[in-house]
């Protein structure tokens, strides 16, 4: 028994390699009667759960002349179908044309805008809205325990002229519209999710609307001021070896110390190049976005990059540089709202300071001039070299004892 046992053991595992086998050398279904398609093996397959490599339709659109002949036909007559058409049109291979001669225009189906559409409505809102949820929540704990920072100096009765008119125009035209547009973008992204379930799609359509109308138009007004305050301030905002000791102190704002600074000190010139550097990167995108497939900067940019070798030395890998005309826009409207994000926590922590975070700061955007002992305490450096040269100005028009 024990014999026959074994066997039939071995005849049973014989035919059970014969099996897998044959099932490795199965060849792949001869395609030639639907010019290519798939087959009903392939269905048939499908359908019973099997692991099929379906490579093959990706690059599959339907050609006449691999049509089959009538009475042979398992296909679509001419070799052509439907799904042959969408995904030619899903996978860029459909010869397409539009009246339309731009590069896009015959692009009708483009896989990247799902995962665009995921991030847009995931990551994005969701991380911003942390950042400056987070910020603000910061700022206000900072507030409740360092309190406001104080004039230490004794009141002079003098003012010292700050800026100048036109400064303070470039300064402002730069803030109000900067918060303009920083509103309309949050309306824009947050709208169908925070606004049209408080006030309804009726309400919030002409809100949206108008908001875009005011992005679109308010932008020229940003780009200008930016313009503008580097022009005016660039050569002040230069590094300096003073630098170094009102950082190591921290400015003054941690602890009592206030280290002695020039026009701008380490604090301002990092908020006047975060403006110059990030504001310009959104200004860059945001104008690709309002001259959509004009403009493309991130296919030449990551070609840049990959040449320095700066993607690989983070674990990226090399960055595609063949990159579709909607994919340019994808990627500019999430840089946009990204960078965007970014300097909109800068610009919030530097009112902060503007105004109730820091005694009299207000005042050098606000009027021009600032009190005589702000100056001293926060940027001595800088009276040392205008006093000479201008003549302080008494508040009440009588100097103090």
């Amino acid at each position: 028994m024990s014999a026959l046992k074994v066997l039939i053991q071995a005849i049973f595992f014989v035919l059970l390699a014969s099996v897998a086998t044959a099932q490795e050398a199965t060849p792949q279904p001869d395609r030639s009667a639907t010019g290519g398609a798939q087959t009903l093996e392939d269905i048939l397959a499908r359908q019973r759960g099997e692991q099929i490599d379906d490579s093959f339709r990706r690059n599959l659109t339907g050609d006449p002349n691999n049509a089959a002949g009538l009475a042979n036909q398992l296909g679509t007559l001419g070799g052509a179908s439907d799904p042959d058409l969408w995904r030619a049109l899903r996978y860029d291979s459909a010869n397409i044309t539009a009246s339309n001669k731009g590069q896009a225009a015959t692009v009708l189906i483009q896989d990247g805008g799902m995962k665009w559409l995921e991030f847009r409505n995931g990551p994005l809102k969701t991380w911003g809205a942390y950042l400056l949820g987070g910020t603000i929540l910061f700022l206000l704990l900072f507030y409740l325990i360092r309190g406001r920072i104080k004039i230490d100096y004794e009141s002079t009765g003098y003012t010292v002229e700050r800026f100048k008119n036109f400064e303070r125009f470039g300064h402002w035209l730069l803030a109000i519209s900067f918060i303009v547009l920083g509103i309309t973008g949050l309306i824009t992204l947050f709208g169908r999710k925070v606004i049209i379930p408080l006030l309804g799609k009726d309400a919030f359509a002409p809100i949206a609307e108008a908001s875009k109308w005011v992005h679109n138009n308010v932008a020229w007004a940003f780009i200008a001021g930016l313009i503008m305050i580097f022009v005016m301030w660039v050569w002040h905002n230069l590094p300096h070896r003073t630098d170094i000791k009102w950082l190591a102190q921290a400015g003054g704002i941690v602890g009592k110390a206030h280290p002695p600074a020039r026009k701008f000190n380490a604090g301002q010139k990092f908020i006047f190049w975060s403006c110059i550097l990030l504001g310009g990167s959104i200004s860059a995108s945001g104008i690709a976005l309002l001259f959509p497939f004009e403009l493309y900067m991130f296919a030449p940019t990551f070609e840049k990059l990959n040449a320095i070798g700066l993607p690989q030395l983070v674990g990226l890998g090399e960055l595609p540089t063949v990159l579709a005309p909607h994919e340019e826009m994808q990627l500019a409207t999430a840089w946009h709202a990204i960078v965007s994000f970014v300097l909109m926590a800068i610009i919030i922590a530097h009112i902060y300071i503007g105004s109730v975070g820091m005694e009299g700061a207000y005042d050098a955007m606000g009027t021009g001039h600032v009190k005589e002992e702000w100056a001293r305490q926060h940027h001595s450096l800088w009276v040392d070299e205008v006093k000479p040269a201008h003549d302080p100005k008494p508040e009440d028009g009588t100097p103090a004892e």
